[in-house]
């Protein structure tokens, strides 16, 4: 007989015993049952670390699963009682799941890992800024309050709201952290639109002991412009004096000040002295005053010493308004040759003519009867593909009216409705007369009617022509 031992206990087996025959074990109970742990305590976890990116880690594998070194199992440690005996590092890292991030064991953190790579998505161009994705929005008074127009604006307004005995000092004061030099120019403008130059001379007195904003020219100048706006300026006795002393734009700021006061004779007389001391102003301010005193009748000669000055200037800028402006008044002066010389010289400028140039060319060879050299004008306007306006419109049909050509009078007629403006009264005067002068009775009564149901009334000449011509188609003279 064969004998077989398990679990300790011997067992006798016959000889004739079958190795598949079924043999019924009965197994004795222990009396200390002893817990089975999981699987992921039996074995303490390790940190894991990212693979080495010099090394390939397919070619470390080999297919002989032998040589793979074998880790020794842990004896695990029991107490009494036969329960398993708990290390501080297990205790910690089960504390860990509950309370969030498992703590690292102290080594090396600052390892070096491969940076991810770009998403297509997340990749923008270059020439594209970035969106902003935390940005943070900047209250009206800020470090960028000095050249913030609103901020500068509603200084202006808080100062306006003060009693009439308090003193500037107590706005100005909250905010001279964010002021800089020149910042204080625009409030004090403003001061002077809202119709206080007091507050603006207390502004520019603040600014004064202030050495962070003073000395400036540009607090002084809109202060100066301000004062001579206002009539709240004086002169100083000697001007030669003042004029060689102070700076350009301080004297551009008085002469802007005093044309806008209504003082052209304060402002003729500082361009004057300033002009004798060899000092340069600037040509637009030569053009305010030309349209000024352009205005009056008995300032002629006056305009023509400005026009004279402004000629000799080698240094001449003039913008577009400015030239326009300057060719009205010489227009309305009869100084026609005056209008072609300032064209020619925007021309000459490499300045593109715009439609309020071309009209007030073409009105001014209007009034000088120049009618073909009118026309010229107007085939140039239509090859440069310009849009024409109102007083544009207006002045054609008037040339055309001149010229006795009825086609082309009744189609720009058409096209100044067409683009939807409305006729006014002396355009339709014009057309009555020239289609009286054709003889065409109807196309008169037509005008007249639309003349009417615009709310116009005619003119009593108009009337007797109208009369007269329609008593001679009567009878036939």
């Amino acid at each position: 007989m064969d004998c077989m031992v398990f679990g300790m206990i011997p067992i006798l087996c016959p000889q004739n015993f079958a190795r598949n025959d079924r043999v019924a074990f009965m197994v004795r109970p222990s009396s200390t049952r002893r817990r089975s742990l999981p699987k992921n305590l039996r074995y303490p976890r390790q940190a894991k670390l990212p693979p080495d990116l010099g090394v390939n880690q397919f070619l470390n594998k080999t297919s002989n699963d032998a040589s793979e070194p074998e880790f020794p199992e842990e004896e695990e440690k029991y107490t009494e009682d036969g329960d398993i005996v708990w290390e501080s590092d297990e205790i910690e890292a089960i504390q860990s799941l509950f309370q969030g991030r498992i703590p690292q064991k102290p080594g090396s953190l600052n390892r070096q890992r491969p940076l991810p790579l770009p998403l297509p998505y997340k990749v923008r161009p270059s020439r594209l800024p970035s969106p902003k994705k935390n940005a943070v929005k900047i209250g009206p008074m800020s470090k960028q309050v000095y050249k913030n127009p609103n901020a500068l604006v509603g200084l202006a307004r808080e100062i306006r709201s003060l009693a009439a005995d308090k003193d500037v000092g107590i706005v100005l004061n909250k905010r001279v952290h964010f002021l800089r030099k020149g910042s204080l120019s625009m409030t004090i403008r403003e001061l002077g639109h809202m119709g206080l130059p007091e507050r603006a001379l207390q502004t520019f007195c603040w600014a004064q002991k202030q050495p962070q904003l003073y000395p400036d020219d540009r607090i002084l100048s809109s202060t100066v412009e301000v004062l001579a706006r206002n009539h709240e300026l004086k002169l100083p006795f000697n001007l030669d004096k003042f004029t060689s002393s102070a700076s350009r734009g301080v004297i551009e700021a008085m002469v802007r000040g005093f044309i806008k006061g209504g003082s052209l004779h304060l402002a003729w007389k500082l361009v004057s002295v300033a002009k004798d001391n060899q000092r340069k102003l600037d040509p637009s301010l030569y053009a305010k005053l030309i349209v000024e005193f352009g205005k009056n009748p008995d300032k002629h000669m006056v305009v023509m010493t400005l026009l004279e000055e402004l000629g000799e200037r080698e240094d001449l800028s003039l913008s577009q308004q400015d030239c326009t402006a300057i060719m009205k008044v010489c227009i309305r002066l009869g100084k026609f040759e005056v209008v072609e010389s300032v064209y020619d010289w925007f021309r000459q400028s490499g300045h593109d003519p715009t439609v309020v140039i071309y009209t007030t060319l073409i009105h001014s060879r209007y009034s000088e009867k120049r009618y073909r050299e009118a026309l010229a004008v107007v085939w140039e306007m239509e090859a440069s593909n310009c849009l024409f306006d109102f007083p544009a419109y207006r002045v054609v049909i008037k040339l055309f009216v001149a010229l006795n050509d009825l086609a082309r009078a009744a189609r720009y007629f058409s096209k100044l409705k067409e683009a939807g403006f409305t006729p006014t009264y002396d355009v339709y005067r014009d057309l009555i007369r020239i289609y009286m002068v054709s003889g065409r009775l109807a196309k008169c009564r037509e005008i007249c009617k639309e003349v009417e149901m615009g709310g116009l009334k005619l003119d009593q000449e108009t009337m007797s022509h109208l009369l007269q011509l329609e008593r001679e188609k009567r009878f036939g003279i």
